[in-house]
C-alpha cells in the first residue's frame, strides 16, 4: 500500500481497503447487469475498530453513484433483546413510504403474517408461527426487491443483531439464488453465542468464498493517514509510535490523530512518548475521564443515551435524564463536540432513528459500561415509563424492563405478561420466554404465579418441550391454576412430553389428572386426549381392554360438543386400524361432524385439541375409500396453515398428509410433489420428529409406486429411514413400506424379515387393516417360491380381514395377491374379480396394476392397454415399462 490518500468521499478508515472495495464494487457490476441474474452475498468480518462500518458506508456510496436502492440496518449491543429491531430498520423505511394499501398489495397474503413483525399492522390474537414470519418477511424482500431493483441490503454489527433478525437472515442468504438482490453483512466473530452464534455461521456458510476479514493497519498506512491528517512534516519516528500505540487498529488511529490535532502536539519524535495516554482517553476509563471533564449534566445525558440505544433526540433523553430542554441541548452540543455523539448519516439514517447517534459502537458500549449500576437500573425504569408513557406499548418497554432488579412489584408483572404477549402475537416467542422469565423473578403474587408458569410452558412449547415440560409440572404443583386453564395445561403438558419422544408418561400423565375429575365436560376431554395419545403409540404394549373401554364411552356420544366429538373420532380411528367394519368406522367420523364440516373450536390451528385428533379422522376416511373426504380436510389444512403463515411443522405434515391423499387416489407425481416438500419444511424443522418420518415414509412408498427404485433408496439412506422406528404412528407403516423397499433392490431375505417384523408388531397393537398394514400381501408374494404353503395361507388370511373390513380396495388388493398366487385360469379367473374391485375403488394406482396384471394372466392386448393407459395416468412408470415389455415381445397374445 502507498501512502497516498484515499479518495476525500471515503473515510480514514479505508486506507489499505483497496481490494475489498474493488470486490464489492464487482458485486454491485454484477448485480445491475441483469435483473434475472442470482442473489450474492458479501460478508465483512473483523476486529472492533477495524473499519467494517466505514466499508459498509463507502460500499453505499458505490450502489448509489451507480443506481442502485441501498437499505441498511444495524444491530445494537443494548439492542439485542428486541425482537425484529434490526429487520424492521431493513425493511420499515421502504413499506412506510408505500400507502397502506400499497404495502398490502406488494406483501398479498403475506402482509398479515409479516407485516406485525415489522410494526406496520397491528397484530392478530392468535400466537403467530415463528417460521411463517420468517417465510413471510422473506416474501418481503422478494415482492420489494423487483420493485427497486438493483437492490443492495447492508446489515451492520450483525453480532449485536436481535434472534429473530439472524434467523430471517439465515432463510433469506438460502434464498439467494432465486432474488437478484446484492446482501452485505458485517460482524464482529468471537461475539455472539448460543442460536445467535448458529445463526451467524449458518449465513457465513452460504457466504462460502465471500468472506473478507478485515486485518490491521500496516506501519505505512498508518504514516500515510498521520501525513494525511497532520501534515507532511511528521517525523518517520511519530508515525511509528501511532501505529504501536494503537496496534494498526483504524478507528483506534483516527481518534488518536484527531486527538493529537486538537491538542496542538507536534507530530514529532520528541512527543511521541505522550501518544498512549492520548490514546487511552479515547476509550475505557479515558472514555470516562472525558465525560468526566464535560460535567455532570453532559454524563448525565450522555447515560440517558446509552440506555435508549437507539431513537436518540434530544427531549426524549431530557425526559429520560430529567433536564430541562435547553440544558440536554447545551450537553448534546458539548457531546458532539468531543466526538461522543453525532447527527445520523442523511444517507444511512433510518425511520425513528433520532436526532443523535454515538459515533462509534465501541464508544456507546463504554459509556453504558461505565454507568453505575444501580444508576443503570433506575434509569431503564424510568426509560420504561417514558415509553409507555408515549404509547408504544409493553413490548417496546420490556428490553428496560428486563433489566430492572426484582421488587416484588405486581405491575411490572403484569406488564412483562403484556409484552409477552405481543411477542407471541407477532412471531417472537423466545422474547416472550425472557419477559415471563423475569415476571417469575419479581416474584408474581401466589395466586398467579401458577398462570405466568402456564403461560411460559406455552411460550416455549414449540421450541423447548423439554424446558416445557419443567414448566408446566411446577405450575399444576401449586395452586391458583383451576378449571379449563388447568385442564388445558395438563393437555399441553402431554404435547410437550409427546414432543419429547415421552409418550407413556405423556399418556400417564391425563390419565392421572383425568381421575382427579368428577363426570362431566373436563374430564372426557382428559379422557379423550388419554385416549388419542394411546392410539398414536407405536410401541409394543397398549393399556389392556383400551378398545373396549374406548368403544363403551363413544357408544354414549351423540356428537353434543367437541368433547364428544373427539371420541367418536378416537373409535372411528382405533376401529379403522383393527380393521371393523368400513362403513362402520365411516359412520362414526360422520357424526363427528357438524352439518358436514368441522366444528367450531375443532379447527386446524385451534390449539384446544391440536392437529393429531383431525389427522385421525382424515386418515379413517382415506383408509375406508373415502378419499373425497379426506381429501378435503387434507387441503382444508393446508390451506389454512399457509394463510395463517404456520410454515412449521403444521405445514410440513399438511403437505405430508396431502401427499398421502394423491399417493391413495393415484396422482403419484403430485404426490411425489407434495411430499418433497413436506420433507423440506421437515427438515428446517428437526430430524427424529413423527413429522419427519411421515414425509419420509409416503416419499418413499410414492417412488416405489412409481417403479422408481433407485431413487426410493437413495432417499431412504439419505433421511436415515430404517430402525428404530418413532414412537408414534405414522402412515403407511414403515416395517411395511421398508420390507417392501428391500425386496425391490433385491435383498429378499432382509425385506422378509422387515415383513415379519410388521406382522408382529400389528399383531400385538391389534392393527389387522389389510391396507393400512398390508405385511401379508407384500409377505405372501416374497414367499411365493420357497413356502408356498404359507402364502396360500397368508393370503387367505388377508383376503378374510379384507371381506371384513369390506372396501373395494382392501378386497381389491387381497384378490390380486391371490391371483400372484395361482397360475392357468384360476389366476385369471381372481384377477378379473381384483380388477371388478378395484375399478370401483378410488385408488387408481392399484386399479392400473390389477389391470396390467389380469391383461398378462388373461393375454389380453386390450386389458394390458387400458392397463397401460391407467398407468401413465398416474405417473407409474415402473407399470408403464411392464406393460410395453409384455406388448414389445407379444409371445401369445391375443
Amino acid at each position: 500500500m502507498t501512502e497516498e490518500r484515499p479518495p476525500e468521499a471515503s473515510s480514514a478508515s479505508l486506507w489499505e481497503r483497496d481490494e475489498e472495495l474493488a470486490g464489492v464494487a464487482r458485486a454491485i457490476d454484477t448485480l445491475r447487469a441483469d435483473q434475472s441474474s442470482s442473489g450474492s452475498l458479501l460478508m465483512v468480518g473483523g476486529e472492533a475498530g477495524f473499519g467494517k462500518t466505514a466499508l459498509l458506508a463507502e460500499a453505499r456510496r458505490i450502489a448509489e453513484a451507480r443506481g442502485c436502492t441501498v437499505w441498511q440496518a444495524r444491530g445494537g449491543e443494548t439492542l439485542k433483546s428486541v425482537p425484529f429491531n434490526v429487520v424492521r430498520q431493513l425493511l420499515q423505511p421502504a413499506l412506510i413510504s408505500l400507502m397502506p394499501e400499497e404495502a398490502r398489495e406488494y406483501l398479498g397474503d403475506w402482509y398479515d403474517i409479516a407485516g406485525p413483525a415489522l410494526g406496520v399492522t397491528e397484530p392478530g390474537e392468535r400466537q403467530a408461527d415463528p417460521q411463517g414470519v420468517c417465510d413471510g418477511l422473506v416474501a418481503a424482500v422478494r415482492r420489494l426487491a423487483k420493485r427497486d431493483w438493483p437492490l443492495v441490503l447492508m446489515v451492520d454489527d450483525a453480532h449485536w443483531a436481535d434472534q429473530e433478525t439472524l434467523r430471517w437472515l439465515a432463510a433469506f442468504v438460502e434464498r439467494l439464488d432465486d432474488l437478484s438482490v446484492l446482501l452485505l453483512v458485517a460482524r464482529r466473530p468471537g461475539e455472539a453465542g448460543g442460536e445467535s452464534a448458529r445463526h451467524l455461521d449458518a449465513i457465513a456458510g452460504s457466504a462460502g468464498q465471500q468472506i473478507t476479514t478485515l486485518k490491521s493497519l500496516t506501519p505505512e498506512a498508518t504514516a500515510g493517514l498521520t501525513h494525511a491528517t497532520l501534515g507532511p512534516h511528521a517525523d518517520a519516528a511519530f508515525c511509528r509510535e501511532v501505529w504501536a500505540v494503537t496496534a494498526g487498529n483504524p478507528y483506534e488511529t483516527v481518534e488518536l490523530l484527531a486527538k493529537v490535532k486538537d491538542s496542538a502536539l507536534e507530530p514529532v519524535e520528541a512527543s511521541a512518548a505522550e501518544l498512549r495516554a492520548l490514546n487511552r482517553s479515547a476509550r475505557g476509563g479515558g472514555l470516562v475521564a472525558r465525560l468526566d471533564d464535560l460535567g455532570l449534566e453532559a454524563t448525565r445525558f450522555a447515560w440517558a443515551a446509552a440506555i435508549l440505544g437507539t431513537g436518540i433526540s434530544v427531549n426524549l433523553v431530557a425526559k429520560l435524564a430529567t433536564m430541562g430542554r435547553d440544558e440536554a441541548g447545551r450537553c448534546g452540543e458539548l457531546l458532539r463536540n468531543a466526538r461522543i455523539l453525532t447527527a445520523p448519516d442523511p444517507a444511512a439514517s433510518q425511520a425513528g432513528a433520532g436526532e443523535l447517534e454515538f459515533v462509534h459502537p465501541l464508544i456507546a458500549s463504554a459509556v453504558y459500561d461505565s454507568i453505575p449500576g444501580g444508576v443503570r437500573t433506575a434509569m431503564h425504569g424510568i426509560a420504561a415509563q417514558v415509553v409507555t408513557d408515549s404509547g408504544l406499548g409493553a413490548a417496546s418497554a420490556s428490553r428496560h424492563l428486563l433489566q430492572v432488579h426484582p421488587d416484588d412489584d405486581q405491575e411490572l408483572v403484569e406488564q412483562l405478561r403484556e409484552a409477552a404477549r405481543e411477542h407471541l402475537s407477532i412471531g417472537a416467542p423466545d422474547a416472550a420466554r425472557r419477559c415471563l422469565e423475569r415476571a417469575l423473578l419479581e416474584p408474581p403474587l401466589a395466586e398467579t404465579h401458577a398462570h405466568v408458569l402456564y403461560e411460559l410452558g406455552c411460550a416455549t412449547l414449540l421450541t423447548a418441550p423439554a424446558t416445557t415440560i419443567g414448566h408446566l409440572q411446577t405450575a399444576l404443583g401449586m395452586p391458583g391454576l383451576d378449571g379449563h386453564a388447568r385442564v388445558d395445561a395438563v393437555f399441553r403438558l402431554s404435547q410437550a412430553l409427546l414432543h419429547n419422544d415421552q409418550l407413556e408418561e405423556a399418556v400417564r400423565t391425563v390419565e392421572a389428572e383425568a381421575a382427579r375429575h368428577a363426570p362431566g365436560a373436563a374430564r372426557m376431554r382428559l379422557q379423550a386426549v388419554q385416549y388419542m395419545w394411546e392410539g398414536i403409540h407405536a410401541g409394543e404394549s397398549t393399556s389392556p381392554g383400551r378398545s373396549e373401554r374406548l368403544a363403551e364411552l363413544a357408544a354414549t356420544c351423540a356428537g353434543r360438543d367437541n368433547s364428544e366429538r373427539a371420541l367418536l373420532i378416537l373409535r372411528g380411528f382405533d376401529a379403522m386400524t383393527h380393521g371393523e367394519n368400513a362403513e362402520e368406522v365411516v359412520e362414526l367420523c360422520d357424526r363427528a361432524l357438524v352439518n358436514g364440516r368441522l366444528a367450531p373450536g375443532l379447527g386446524w390451528t385451534d390449539t384446544e385439541w391440536g392437529l393429531e385428533i383431525l389427522m385421525m379422522l382424515a386418515s379413517a376416511y382415506a383408509y375406508t375409500d373415502r378419499l373425497d373426504r379426506a381429501e378435503s380436510l387434507y387441503n382444508e389444512a393446508l390451506r389454512t396453515y399457509v394463510s395463517a403463515g404456520w410454515s412449521g411443522g403444521h405445514l410440513s405434515i399438511a403437505h405430508a398428509y396431502v401427499g398421502l391423499g394423491h399417493r391413495r387416489r393415484g396422482r403419484l407425481r403430485e404426490a411425489e410433489i407434495s411430499l418433497r416438500e413436506s420433507l423440506r419444511l421437515a427438515e428446517r424443522v428437526g430430524r427424529g420428529l413423527p413429522l419427519y418420518w411421515s414425509a419420509t415414509f409416503n416419499l418413499v412408498d410414492t417412488l416405489l409406486a412409481r417403479g422408481h427404485v433407485d431413487e426410493a433408496w437413495e432417499i431412504a439412506d439419505q433421511y436415515g429411514f430404517a430402525p428404530p422406528y418413532p414412537s408414534t404412528i405414522v402412515l403407511p407403516d414403515p416395517r411395511c413400506v421398508r420390507g417392501r423397499l428391500l425386496l425391490a433392490v433385491g435383498r429378499t431375505k432382509d425385506g422378509i424379515n422387515e415383513l415379519e417384523q410388521a406382522a408382529k408388531a400389528a399383531t400385538v397393537r391389534g392393527h389387522h387393516n389389510p391396507v393400512l398394514v398390508p405385511w401379508a400381501v407384500d409377505l405372501a408374494r416374497a414367499l411365493a417360491v420357497e413356502d408356498p404353503t404359507r402364502a396360500a395361507q397368508l393370503a387367505s388370511d388377508a383376503r378374510r380381514q379384507a371381506e371384513r373390513f369390506g372396501t373395494d380396495t382392501a378386497i381389491g388388493e387381497a384378490l390380486r395377491c391371490a391371483a400372484a398366487l395361482e397360475t392357468g385360469q384360476r389366476a385369471v379367473r381372481l384377477a378379473a374379480q381384483a380388477v371388478a374391485y378395484l375399478e370401483s375403488s378410488p385408488c387408481q394406482y392399484e386399479h392400473a396394476a390389477a389391470r396390467v396384471e389380469y391383461g398378462i394372466a388373461a393375454r389380453s392386448v386390450a386389458e394390458i392397454n387400458r392397463g397401460l393407459t391407467l398407468a401413465r395416468s398416474c405417473g407409474a412408470d415402473g407399470l408403464v415399462t411392464q406393460a410395453r415389455e409384455v406388448l414389445e415381445t407379444g409371445r401369445g397374445l391375443r
